[in-house]
């Protein structure tokens, strides 16, 4: 099509589209307030403020108009299409901002290619995505983690799945996400909780649409590569959606009804090397000391993922002064996922004997040959005789997670003259329960028998650096034979979160159209409650390890329940195993009753069980300025923001010795060694910003920003339960949470030069940042600690008649030490810079360096080592490639990041590791038969790019997971 871009009345439509607060609050374009200010408010797109309800606030100023008129005479009628497009929005979204950002828009309502949300976020420089399952999930961003980054929808705070403060992105749906924002430097009318950046989702306003009536429908099938080396996965899935919008009344009501669903297969194969122990003596025949792995792990993941996004938004415009408009937004995400293979532990701690180790410098084991240990001895974790523990498990994992968010609201926006008035109340939830269900199976003598043994094993395996190492085992028959094998636990651990808000915004701009310096005041009030509930239970039968007794022995197998399955490709040398159906296995042995409770006799079910309430009341003050220095143009704003917190924990703490109240757990007995707590603490903080953009002229822009930041403490680390335990005359606490936590404040500092191609067809930024951060939170085991000081109750021993002695205290802690994050973004995008039918063809490329002295110290690599600041890649890149000429698209895109630390080790448990550098490729092209009508094929993943981790020293291998190409064929239909 022909689009006629003014582009300063196309910024001040898109900059309100940007909001980051109430929904689609933001005008169209031939929208303008009644009023004196009408004309005034048309000149000046290049003073938009983008605030948290969605609103644009427009500054009068002779400058804007002035430019406005210039920029008028050289603006051309020229075909703009597809990606082109939306690069070209999103330059103009940019380029009249007052904070520094950057933006992702969808050229048409589904427009976005992406699997979710995050995929298309790290396009922009500086953001970078955690993979999880294959798929962009937690989003990094200036150098750090999800924790430090605050995200909205439609201007309202969005709950979390993860069970802490980070968002799991492929919880949304790219086709239902119009728009992205990534506030980079931080102004007073944001919401806090964006010390490395705030992310901003925008869905479409249906009274934006240029048509009365738009139908877009997009389905494609998809195949992944990896499935059919995985037994009982699907290749086959597909991706369906449909959105309408609709405009009557004469254009005063708009309704939009949005849908999207993913069904695709969750594939993986992965080699897992465990974290390393302390040192210690391998054999005993040997005084060798090193430092031995705990264990290692292969497994193929297999399962189904579904996601269903339904988006709903009504806007009524009776007047140019009102806007009525609500919206809603809900997100199912089903992940089937399922994990089987072979897990061995135990390497350490004398209970298996190492052989011909392979050693590195730093005294690790990454290879050689584990056996049982001969020797008879005590179980360290139980105190019962053993005499073989050491194992080769077949193991049985279901990960199957069910998560949901949803998210809307209510927005009223009144205009009048100099004044606007904006009120927004909303409601987000979200839930997320994962069954977490780990089943193992063993090699035994004397199965059917009452005192059945674990058999004598051995195997050889080597570590391969950030490659898929070695296992073999002396008798790999013994792990498929029915007769040998036996199931030796079966045990549910659910995690179940909750997480509620529930906020209200009143805001108020008023426009001073002949003040030299300030064009408007803005202030407001924000009031949100946030709950959060943690709920863990369990169900256990049996051990590992061979260390059941009595009515819990080992389980026979049969062929139904226990298949042979082998390996192919890549691990196509590992032994093959028995894929497991533990629920199955224990109903034909008549097992019953298997639901998961909490329980006194696995009391950390209650001690990590708990509710958080955090009620935060915020005001703001902030003037926008509109000003000259040295004959040139100076806007920007300065501002505060003031928010009063309290947050509070209710839990049970453990105190022995008969000492608590009774309380009955879910399987009946009643316990009196706990007593209910509740802790907490109430702060207030003041959060100043100013903003300055200095406009050398149109295509020259300097921007500088500084403010004062904060981020939550992580929700699930203010639980208040403490497990105890006593010794010589000591009392002992664990929890490694406290409601205590303050939060993880920063002051930052931006700078940022800023390039504007001709017609909005492209940018060049450099943007250099400062963080300094006062604080990390971390966990800490504190000696001798001062229980009531702190305010916590100290039972009686019964020894003495008196409280007991201060013992250790683990607990979370804020780092008062913090430290400084630098990062320099550099960022280019380009359309239309060749002549005829490469008019097409554009580009864009960013990279990033981003540093930080930060340390902090883990031994999992076995001896002590410092580890980076989580979220961190030294140096990050974007790339892209792209053609449209409205018949024939395509696009070749790329991200890259270096190593970095993060806390999603796949394993047992998560565990802090470093990730390795990865370069992901992806590939789309599309073609249109007709303006209606297009058939596509896209390619996400074309390298098979694996997530490899290692523990400090790229030999000592953690997690290297293979997750496949998919592939995707489908069409598009537009009315």
């Amino acid at each position: 099509m022909i689009f006629k871009r003014n582009v300063l009345a196309l910024a001040l439509a898109s900059v309100g589209f940007c909001a980051t607060s109430a929904a689609y609050a933001a005008a169209p374009l031939n929208d303008q307030p009644a009023g004196p200010q009408a004309a005034s408010q048309n000149a000046s797109p290049a003073q938009d403020t983008s605030t948290t309800d969605g609103t644009t606030k427009s500054s009068a100023g002779a400058r804007a108009q002035a430019q406005k008129d210039a920029k008028a005479k050289d603006l051309q009628a020229i075909t703009v299409t597809g990606y082109n497009k939306s690069v070209e929005t999103a330059v103009d979204i940019q380029r009249y901002a007052d904070t520094i950002q950057n933006v992702v828009t969808a050229a048409d309502i589904g427009g976005l290619p992406d699997q979710s949300i995050a995929d298309a976020l790290t396009r922009l420089p500086g953001v970078t995505a955690e993979r999880i399952g294959g798929e962009a999930s937690q989003i990094n961003c200036g150098g750090l983690s999800g924790n430090f980054i605050q995200t909205t929808l439609n201007g309202r705070v969005q709950p979390t799945t993860s069970g802490t403060n980070y968002v799991q992105f492929d919880q949304y749906p790219s086709e239902l996400i119009n728009q992205a924002t990534v506030y980079k430097s931080s102004q007073a009318s944001l919401i806090e909780g964006g010390v490395g950046c705030t992310i901003a989702m925008q869905t479409a306003n249906p009274l934006d649409a240029k048509q009365e009536q738009t139908v877009n429908v997009d389905f494609r099938g998809s195949y992944n590569d990896q499935a059919s080396d995985v037994y009982g996965a699907n290749s086959m899935g597909y991706r369906f959606s449909a959105a309408w919008q609709g405009k009557f009344l004469e254009d005063t009501l708009g309704v939009g009804l949005g849908f999207a669903r993913m069904v695709q297969p969750h594939v993986s194969e992965q080699f897992v090397g465990e974290a390393f122990d302390g040192l210690q003596t391998l054999n005993s025949t040997s005084s060798q000391q090193a430092y031995p792995s705990q264990g290692i792990q292969v497994q193929q993941n297999g399962g189904s993922e579904q996601r269903n996004g339904y988006v709903a938004t009504i806007v009524w415009k009776p007047t140019d002064s009102l806007q009525i408009s609500g919206d809603g937004f809900y997100s199912q995400y089903d992940d089937g996922s399922f994990g089987r293979g072979f897990r061995t532990q135990l390497f350490d701690q004398n209970q298996a004997q190492i052989t011909n180790p392979i050693l590195l410098p730093n005294g690790a084991v990454i290879g050689g040959t584990v056996s049982s240990n001969p020797a008879t001895g005590t179980d360290p974790r139980t105190g019962n005789p053993y005499t073989h523990n050491f194992s080769v498990e077949t193991t049985a994992d279901d990960y199957t997670t069910h998560s949901t968010v949803l998210s809307g609201g209510l927005n009223a926006k009144w205009t009048s003259g100099p004044w606007t008035v904006v009120a927004d109340a909303s409601l987000s939830r979200a839930s997320s329960s994962e069954v977490n269900l780990d089943t193992t199976a063993d090699p035994y003598n004397g199965l059917g028998t009452a005192n059945p043994t674990l058999m004598s094993q051995s195997l050889t395996y080597g570590l391969n650096g950030l490659n898929v190492g070695s296992l073999a085992v002396q008798n790999p028959g013994i792990y498929t034979n029915l007769g040998d094998m036996a199931l030796s636990r079966y045990g549910i651990y659910p995690y179940v979160y909750h997480d509620k808000d529930q906020g209200l915004r009143l805001e108020t701009t008023y426009e001073l159209n002949d003040n030299p310096v300030v064009s408007a005041i803005e202030g407001g009030v924000y009031i949100n409650n946030h709950t959060y509930n943690a709920d863990r239970s369990a169900y256990v039968y049996g051990s590992e390890w061979g260390t059941s007794s009595g009515s819990e022995l080992p389980l026979a197998l049969n062929s139904s329940d226990a298949v042979t399955t082998c390996w192919r490709g890549d691990f196509g040398n590992f032994p093959c195993f028995l894929a497991l159906n533990g629920a199955a296995i224990l109903a034909a042995n008549g097992i019953t009753g298997t639901t998961p409770l909490k329980s006194w006799a696995n009391n950390w079910t209650y001690i990590q069980s708990g509710q958080v309430d955090v009620k935060s009341r915020d005001a703001y003050l902030m003037a926008d300025i509109d000003t000259n220095l040295f004959d040139h143009s100076v806007t920007g704003n300065i501002g505060v923001r003031v928010v009063r917190t309290s947050q509070y924990s209710s839990g049970l703490q453990e105190v022995d010795n008969n000492a608590g109240i009774p309380l009955t757990d879910q399987t009946g007995v009643t316990s009196s060694n706990y007593i209910p707590v509740t802790q907490g603490v109430t702060y207030t903080d003041w959060l100043p910003s100013i903003n300055l953009v200095y406009h050398f002229d149109d295509a020259d822009q300097l921007r500088l920003s500084a403010a004062k930041t904060m981020a939550p403490p992580p929700i699930n680390e203010l639980l208040a339960g403490h497990g105890a335990w006593e010794a010589s005359g000591q009392y002992n606490l664990w929890s490694n949470t406290s409601p205590l936590l303050k939060p993880m404040y920063a002051n930052t500092f931006d700078a940022s030069f800023e390039h504007y191609f001709p017609e909005s067809s492209g940018a060049f930024t450099a943007h250099v940042f400062t963080k300094h951060v006062e604080s990390f939170v971390q966990q800490v085991t504190y000696n001798d600690f001062d229980f009531a000081g702190a305010g916590i109750t100290v039972p009686i021993d019964p020894t003495t008649g008196r409280p007991y002695l201060n013992g250790q205290y683990q607990t979370a802690y804020n780092n008062t030490q913090g430290g400084t994050v630098h990062g320099l973004d550099l960022f280019v995008q380009k359309t239309h810079f060749l002549p005829g039918a490469w008019s097409g063809l554009g580009v864009s490329a960013g990279f990033s360096l981003t540093q930080s002295a930060v340390k902090s110290e883990s031994t999992l690599s076995g001896p002590p080592q410092n580890q980076g600041l989580p979220g961190l890649s030294k140096k990050s890149a974007t790339a892209a490639l792209f053609y449209d000429n409205g018949t024939f698209s395509a696009q070749l895109s790329g991200t890259y990041r270096s190593s970095f630390v993060s806390d999603s080790q796949m394993s047992v448990n998560n565990q802090i590791v470093y990730f390795g550098p990865e370069t992901v490729f992806n590939f789309q092209t599309a073609y249109n038969f007709t303006k209606n009508f297009s058939l596509l094929v896209q390619f996400l993943n074309l390298t098979n790019q694996p997530t490899r981790t290692y523990f400090g020293n790229t030999q000592q291998t953690g997690t290297i997971q293979y997750f496949g190409r998919t592939t995707y064929l489908g069409f598009n239909l537009k009315f």
